[in-house]
């Protein structure tokens, strides 16, 4: 039997040489396409990087600029058409530290390109648009090298969210309390609360005595300190060393404002001057009085004034005899003179009306609508060493002193714009009710400033 004989075929010659190819074209295409993809996302993660770095210009921008706007104060009797001028002026004064000119031209002010990182060419640029008088469009745009990127928000215009009148008592200078003083409120969690800047002196609060401030105290100072001696000295219904410490007593508060004095609106009423032959030892009427410069006058007699009280400067005005007051008290000295040299003392009896309780009459036109303050005196210090039932609005001067029986209630608070202390002593108790005051009251002038409106963030795509 023959065995059968399996020849290889001739034509499977070289085949694994042409499979091998075959795979060496496809993986040589895959590498190919792979090194194409790959260097398609290098490139697409290099433009990412420049796009963020870009965006990352102009989110820098938003802030340094941001900060810029938060230094931004200007005083609230500036008209609302104004406000955007005066924003113009105001950065351009702040930024001339840094060398940056803003260009203002009607409606815009422009900030040119400020660098962040020179060697990668990166830098902001910004435009302030006016919207209307209240509101103020800003687009901040960041550059890396030719690529741009550009942020959008708003800011509109406003006063601070909070100022000395949240509190019943405030100074910039320390306050001093000595003997049976009481300071209260009929809200105490609010109305009795201190304020103190004490910016020149490290005893910010000395309490002698019986004295008490009913509500809590807050100190600007940090460095500053409390002093009790007695044993019924204390701060929010605590005695000895627990007043001194939170939450009784605050020390290195942030600061808040005290509005600006703003008395000339008042002073068109004053239109009576003061006779120098008048006899002020007899009871007599006075309204919309004046009294001129150096005139020093001392009523003796009771004395009653109605509308506006415009004491002039220098002078020292004292009412030893009892005083009905309805109206309001201003003076025209300067808001940064604490030098004690001009007064107004009521070493008498003092009874209050509000201005809202003036007659109907052309010389008193608009004047009852001006509300929520007792008198304003830049410049001058304030004595008061009579009792008083109720002193209708704030009190605000460049020093304050409360001594003897002075005390009764007070419907605002007491401002002492003065960096010398604030003393009280004697039986001076002092009752604080602002109920129904939601606005700052006559004759102050909060600043105006910035605020941003986060809610109007947007990048402006193009």
């Amino acid at each position: 039997m023959k065995r059968v004989k399996y020849l290889p075929h001739e034509g499977r010659q070289g085949s694994a040489l042409i499979l091998s190819l075959i795979f060496i074209v496809i993986f040589s295409a895959m590498a190919v396409a792979m090194a194409g993809m790959s260097g398609t996302n290098v490139q697409v993660a290099e433009n990412q990087r420049k796009l963020d770095n870009t965006r990352g210009c102009a989110e820098s921008g938003l802030e340094v600029i941001r900060y810029w706007m938060s230094q931004v104060e200007m005083s609230g009797t500036t008209a609302a058409d104004q406000r955007f001028t005066q924003l113009g002026t105001v950065l351009q004064n702040e930024l001339s530290a840094v060398t940056i000119v803003p260009v203002c031209n009607g409606s815009t002010i422009s900030i040119s390109n400020w660098p962040l990182q020179s060697s990668s060419n990166q830098s902001f640029s910004a435009v302030l648009t006016k919207i209307d008088n209240d509101n103020v469009q800003m687009e901040v745009t960041g550059h890396y090298g030719p690529i741009d990127r550009t942020i959008r928000t708003n800011y509109y215009f406003g006063t601070r969210a909070h100022n000395v009148f949240d509190f019943g008592v405030a100074s910039k200078g320390p306050i001093s309390l000595s003997g049976n003083v009481e300071l209260s409120g009929v809200n105490i969690n609010i109305e009795s609360n201190a304020y103190i800047e004490s910016a020149s002196s490290l005893v910010a609060l000395s309490i002698i005595g019986n004295s008490q401030i009913a509500g809590h105290v807050k100190i600007v100072n940090r460095l500053a300190n409390v002093y009790l001696q007695g044993n019924n000295a204390g701060v929010g219904g605590v005695t000895g060393q627990a007043a001194t410490l939170p939450p009784y007593t605050e020390i290195g508060v942030a600061p808040t404002e005290f509005p600006e004095m703003s008395p000339s609106q008042f002073y068109g009423y004053a239109t009576n001057g003061l006779s120098p032959t008048a006899d002020l030892k007899h009871n007599a009427t006075y309204e919309n009085l004046r009294i001129p410069a150096g005139r020093n006058p001392n009523f003796t007699g009771h004395a009653t004034l109605k509308g506006v009280i415009y004491v002039e400067t220098p002078n020292v005005v004292t009412f030893a005899g009892g005083v009905d007051i309805t109206g309001i008290i201003v003076t025209n000295g300067s808001p940064t003179d604490d030098s004690g040299t001009n007064q107004i003392a009521f070493t008498g009896n003092v009874t209050s009306y509000p201005v809202s309780q003036l007659p109907q009459e052309e010389k008193f036109h608009g004047l009852q609508e001006q509300t929520g303050t007792f008198m304003i005196a830049p410049g001058f210090k304030t004595r008061f060493g009579g009792s008083f039932g109720t002193l209708s609005g704030a009190i605000a001067a460049n020093g304050i002193e409360f001594f003897g029986n002075a005390g009764g209630t007070i419907s605002g608070s007491i401002l002492n714009y003065a960096n010398e202390p604030m003393t009280l002593s004697g039986n001076s108790d002092l009752l604080f009710n602002r109920s129904g005051l939601t606005e700052v009251p006559a004759g102050f002038v909060p600043e105006i400033v910035l605020h941003y409106d986060p809610s109007a963030y947007a990048e402006v795509t193009l």
